[in-house]
C-alpha cells in the first residue's frame, strides 16, 4: 500500500492512501509510455494504422508482461515463506489480479486490432494475437531473468564429505582374483 502526506498546515496532515507501490505504478506508466512512443513511431514510418496497432500495445504487453513475471517471482518466494492460510491467500489473491490485469490488457488490445477497418485473415485472426503471445513470452523473460538474477548457492555445499574423499583403488585387486 502505497501512502502520499500533505501537510496543510501546521496542525492539520493528510494521508492518501492508494493500491500498490509507487515503483510499481512507474513501471506501469512506462509500459503505457513505451507502447504509445512505439505506436506513434511506428505511424510516422509506415502510414499503416494497423501496423502501428499492432506494434503498439505489443510493446505495451510486453513491458507489462516482463513486470509481472518479475512480480510473480517474488511471488513465489513469498509463497514458498508463507506461514499460514491467511499469507497464503493472500499471495494467491495478489496473482490472481496480476493474471487479471494481464489478461485484460491483452484482450482489449485485441479487441482494438479487431475493430480496425482492415480485413483479411491476418488483420482479423492473426494480429490480434500478437500483443497476447507478446505478453506471454514477456512474462516467461521475467520470470527467468529474475530466477537468473538470483545468487544460487556453491556446488560444494551440496557436497558430502564422504564424497570429497579420494577414492581407494587398492580394493578392486587384480584381474582374475578372486573378490
Amino acid at each position: 500500500m502505497g501512502q502520499i502526506v500533505r501537510q496543510i498546515s501546521p496542525n492539520t496532515t493528510r494521508y492518501y492512501w492508494y493500491p500498490g507501490d509507487k515503483k510499481e505504478w512507474l513501471r506501469a506508466l512506462l509500459a503505457v509510455g513505451m507502447g504509445a512512443c512505439v505506436f506513434g513511431l511506428a505511424y510516422l514510418l509506415t502510414r499503416s494504422m494497423l501496423a502501428a496497432t499492432v506494434l503498439g500495445p505489443a510493446a505495451t504487453t510486453g513491458v507489462l508482461g516482463f513486470n509481472l513475471g518479475r512480480r510473480d517471482l517474488r511471488a513465489l518466494d513469498a509463497a514458498a515463506q508463507a506461514k499460514g492460510r491467511r499469507e497464503a491467500a493472500e499471495v494467491s489473491g495478489r496473482a490472481a489480479w496480476r493474471g487479471l490485469v494481464g489478461g485484460g490488457v491483452a484482450a482489449f488490445a485485441g479487441l482494438v486490432i479487431v475493430h480496425l477497418p482492415a480485413r483479411g485473415v491476418v488483420a482479423d485472426w492473426l494480429l490480434p494475437v500478437v500483443p497476447a503471445v507478446v505478453a506471454a513470452l514477456a512474462r516467461q523473460a521475467g520470470l527467468l531473468s529474475g530466477s537468473l538474477a538470483r545468487e544460487s548457492t556453491p556446488a560444494s555445499a551440496y557436497a558430502t564429505t564422504a564424497s570429497r574423499r579420494p577414492h581407494n583403488t587398492d580394493a578392486v585387486g587384480e584381474p582374475g582374483a578372486a573378490v
